[in-house]
């Protein structure tokens, strides 16, 4: 099956590949190291960072290389459920998620007995929620200063019954014809190296490298937003001067 010749049609719309439309914004939190915002349809993320500062309690300090710890928590009215208040087991899993997704790109050699805390909370939620979190944890990471090999960009492809689909909303997640819905959220590097991907679903080999394709594609796509965001704030620190 090639998934360009799908008669599918999302709910929303949009082509096979298409993103939702996306905003993002970093200095959106004054009192952190770096902060920033990223909005993909109707999903929502704030992401703070601070540090690198010296690692509490000594006994967790490593000598060789500082250390990243995230933090990813789902506000109770960011969705119309509601949502009990603290720290559940999807929340820890996609903390760590986030961390295996980052920690590629970062220099952490550089600070030795030092942490850097990365805070995400997604204020409105509509599917993506952590590929979203780690768009806006990659952008408070830069905007922080902490040294990077290159950013991480994120995205969820799908599968729905057969056809393969970019940016799920709450709503395909939800599919339930013929084989249901396959979810598989990628990060990578802005020269395309995979730091992360998970699948929840079935899918066969072929198909699979057809969603790591597409999923290169629109994190192409984020990574200019994600560099946009950066930049507008370095010039506007510099007075609005190119």
């Amino acid at each position: 099956m090639t998934n360009k010749k799908s008669d599918f049609v999302r709910p929303d719309g949009r082509k096979l590949d298409e993103l939702r439309p996306i905003e993002a914004k970093v200095g959106v939190v004054p009192n952190a190291d770096g902060s920033a915002m990223y909005k993909s349809g109707d999903t929502v993320a704030i992401a703070a960072v601070y540090g690198p500062k010296k690692m509490h309690p000594q006994h967790n300090q490593d000598p060789s290389k500082g250390q990243l710890r995230c933090d990813y928590n789902m506000l109770s009215f960011s969705v119309t459920e509601r949502i009990r208040p603290g720290k559940n087991r999807r929340a820890m899993e996609i903390s760590e998620i986030t961390k295996w997704a980052l920690e590629p790109v970062l220099l952490l050699d550089k600070y030795p007995n030092q942490v850097v805390d990365v805070f995400i909370n997604i204020i409105q939620a509509d599917a993506g929620t952590r590929t979203a979190g780690i768009n806006a944890a990659a952008m408070a990471l830069a905007h922080a200063g902490i040294p990077m090999r290159g950013m991480v960009s994120s995205v969820a492809v799908g599968k729905l019954d057969k056809t393969l689909v970019v940016d799920l909303t709450k709503e395909e997640e939800d599919y339930h014809e013929g084989e249901g819905p396959t979810d598989i959220p990628i990060s990578m590097t802005d020269d395309g190296k995979i730091t992360h991907m998970q699948l929840d679903g079935k899918i066969g080999v072929t198909q699979l490298q057809e969603a790591v394709d597409l999923a290169k594609g629109a994190c192409a796509k984020i990574y200019e937003i994600q560099k946009k965001a950066l930049k507008d704030a370095i010039d506007l620190e510099n007075g609005g001067k190119k």
